[in-house]
């Protein structure tokens, strides 16, 4: 509505005058969620190749595959009704549970078609295909809904967004399991080929797993022979696994190339608005003659006003796909590379300014300015405080982990005291009233009337003239009457004397404040420099001053125990969803055994690729704590039930895991196809 209204406005200007848009974030919402949108719709495409590759069976494919349109649909409806928006999580839960929503009719269907192949009838293999498999299919389910339960209980505005992404998965994966159960035996009894029915494709699948299935029983006898050797391997495994934490960055959310960043300009305190402008101006010709940039937008005085030592600019770059090469990398380059290339350009064209870059990607998740290195420092003695402040920005610059340091403790504003001469005001005749009038007329200014034009009322203020109320010396040379109406210099009856003071008084929790914030140094993660500020300024601050981290940084922290307590929660309910499922103490335990193995194959492939530990990884962890429960729950359920026909253990196993050898596999591979598409993180 604002761009068609842009446009409507455009018509309206007089010639050589043009109206736009100067910061447009818009762009890269529509465009990161058209990329989701395609995201999903190739995740269907890899997940029914791998279902037809597995089952070998056109029928077979089209019937797994009708159960994502069900649920991915289906989902829509209690998230219209809840007042859910599609925001980067909601349609990332979308994206990631296509390979989920397709289990359960995996499980289904393969427990049918195998049932076909006994020769049994369609009718009779649906239901008793579905009916066996029914107990571990809603174990399974339950089992990643279960994990998404303590998100509820997540705090502040993770929380919400977290909350969002736990509905999201686990309506569609309780859709998907209805219609497991209902749809795909009543689909299956009609059109489901198998056995000496189905084609050339599926039989060969057929001798692919035969063969495989007869390596995977002998592979598990020797691992039921060797208990001991297999589960110390797996323990060191684990353990050994966590050595690779270590290495692996920290973050709150990584950087997004959205194409915007913002540049902030500070000139020493006291500069007049028209220094500010000339330095911006530099600054602006510098941006200008960047190929990269497509445009960019100041603000000089600051948004709130009367800053007229700051300014603000607002960059917006090209897209990724139209920035020219970087000679030095052979590639364009990235925004946060663009951001790290100029700095120090930036920061040399004058001494008397202060250039500092903020990446707006992170804004919308996190409180106060955004910066992923925020903290403040506390004391009761003003001026203290502002030596101690200016000491850690000084050894947070000279540590190499922080760039862009800044705080807002400016000294240096200049400031006029006048002391009025009582004394020499009586012997004179003038009073207090007429030295403040006089002073706050001719250099504040006074309202002395009205006028209107063009429909609107306009103020008339009265004051004396730039050039002649600039310095604290043009103060000594007004005159004001006395109360006989004799005209007396000024400076026959007060003090003049010109100080320093502080442009702005913060305070947090009534007590005074002062903040310091930066971003990471190329080359550091976000926990890095937060380490190093926050042990900068234990080291630096005495007994009764006090230090905390605030905004990005004081997010990431809480958000990370809130996320472990997700975790360690959704698998204490796991656990007891799956013991009154089972009737029993000891089969969710085995269930949940998988879990260790799913966070070194975590860790390794965060290492592998150079990912950090950030939010999204996270999710994935969280989500993973569902998928690989279903595995389990496939052997522990069929072993159960051939045990309960008479069966020894061991006996159950080497039948049981064979048989569910397929499923495993097949659901595995759904879920990484469908995982692969936003892995490869191609758009934005």
């Amino acid at each position: 509505r604002v761009k068609k209204m842009v446009a409507d406005l455009q018509g309206t200007l007089p010639a050589g005058y043009t109206i736009g848009i100067s910061n447009d974030q818009s762009r890269f919402i529509e465009d990161s969620t058209n990329e989701l949108v395609f995201t999903i719709l190739l995740s269907c495409i890899l997940t029914s190749i791998v279902c037809y590759l597995f089952l070998g069976s056109i029928t077979s494919t089209i019937n797994i595959l009708l159960a994502i349109p069900t649920s991915l649909l289906g989902t829509f409806i209690p998230l219209y009704f809840l007042g859910y928006t599609l925001n980067t999580f909601t349609l990332l839960a979308l994206s990631l549970v296509v390979g989920i929503v397709v289990d359960d009719s995996i499980m289904v269907l393969e427990n049918i078609t195998r049932h076909r192949e006994m020769g049994e009838s369609r009718v009779d293999a649906a239901r008793k295909g579905a009916r066996q498999i029914t107990s571990a299919a809603v174990a399974a389910s339950l089992a990643v809904i279960a994990i998404f339960l303590p998100v509820a209980f997540m705090s502040g505005i993770i929380g919400k967004f977290f909350l969002q992404f736990g509905v999201t998965i686990s309506v569609a994966v309780f859709l998907s399991l209805i219609e497991a159960l209902t749809l795909t035996p009543m689909r299956a009894s009609q059109f489901l080929e198998a056995g000496k029915h189905a084609g050339i494709v599926a039989q060969a699948v057929n001798r692919v797993f035969g063969r495989l299935a007869e390596k995977y029983r002998g592979a598990l006898a020797w691992a039921l022979d060797h208990r001991v050797m297999v589960l110390a391997m797996a323990v060191a495994v684990f353990v050994v696994s966590f050595l690779a934490l270590v290495p692996i960055q920290k973050e709150f959310v990584p950087a997004q190339d959205q194409s915007v960043f913002l540049v902030s300009l500070k000139t020493g305190v006291g500069s007049s608005i028209d220094y500010t402008d000339s330095l911006t101006r530099k600054v602006e010709k510098y941006i200008a003659g960047k190929k990269e940039v497509e445009k960019y937008y100041s603000a000089i005085g600051g948004f709130g006003g009367g800053e007229v030592n700051t300014a603000v600019m607002f960059v917006t770059m090209k897209d990724p796909d139209q920035r020219p090469p970087d000679p030095g990398k052979g590639r364009p380059l990235s925004q946060k590379e663009f951001m790290n290339s100029i700095r120090n350009d930036l920061n040399s064209i004058s001494k008397d300014m202060r250039v500092t870059m903020l990446d707006l990607s992170m804004r919308g998740l996190t409180p106060r300015k955004g910066f992923p290195v925020e903290m403040i420092i506390r004391g009761h003695d003003w001026t203290r405080l502002g030596a101690l402040s200016g000491e850690i920005v000084d050894r947070m610059k000279k540590s190499g982990t922080c760039v862009d340091v800044d705080t807002n403790y400016d000294l240096g504003q200049p400031e006029v005291h006048i002391f009025p001469d009582r004394i020499a005001a009586e012997l004179r005749g003038v009073s207090m009233v007429s030295i403040g009038n006089t002073v706050g007329a001719l250099m504040g200014g006074k309202k002395v009337g009205k006028f209107t034009e063009g429909g609107h009322r306009y103020d008339i203020r009265l004051r004396m003239k730039e050039n002649s109320r600039s310095k604290a010396g043009d103060i000594n040379r007004l005159y004001v009457r006395n109360n006989r109406g004799e005209i007396v210099r000024l400076s026959d009856v007060v003090d003049v004397k010109e100080t320093t003071s502080l442009l702005s008084i913060t305070r947090v929790n009534r007590e005074r404040s002062i903040s310091i914030t930066a971003n990471p140094a190329p080359g550091f993660s976000q926990q890095e420099a937060v380490s190093s500020a926050m042990k900068i300024a234990r080291e630096t601050l005495p007994r009764g001053y006090t230090t905390e981290l605030t905004g990005a940084a004081k997010t990431s922290g809480e958000s990370l125990k809130s996320l472990l307590f997700a975790l360690v929660l959704g698998i204490v309910v796991a656990y007891m969803v799956l013991g009154s499922q089972y009737n029993s103490w000891l089969h969710p335990f085995t269930i949940l055994l998988a879990l260790p193995f799913s966070f070194t194959g975590a860790i390794v492939a965060l290492l592998l690729f150079g990912q950090s530990i950030n939010m999204y990884s996270f999710i994935g962890l969280i989500l993973l704590m569902g998928i690989v429960k279903k595995n389990s729950i496939l052997l522990v359920e069929f072993t159960n039930q051939l045990r309960e026909d008479g069966h020894g253990l061991r006996d159950a196993l080497l039948k049981a895991c064979p048989v569910r050898l397929r499923p495993i596999v097949m659901t595995s591979l759904a879920t990484i196809a469908a995982a692969l598409p936003p892995a490869f993180a191609v758009g934005p």
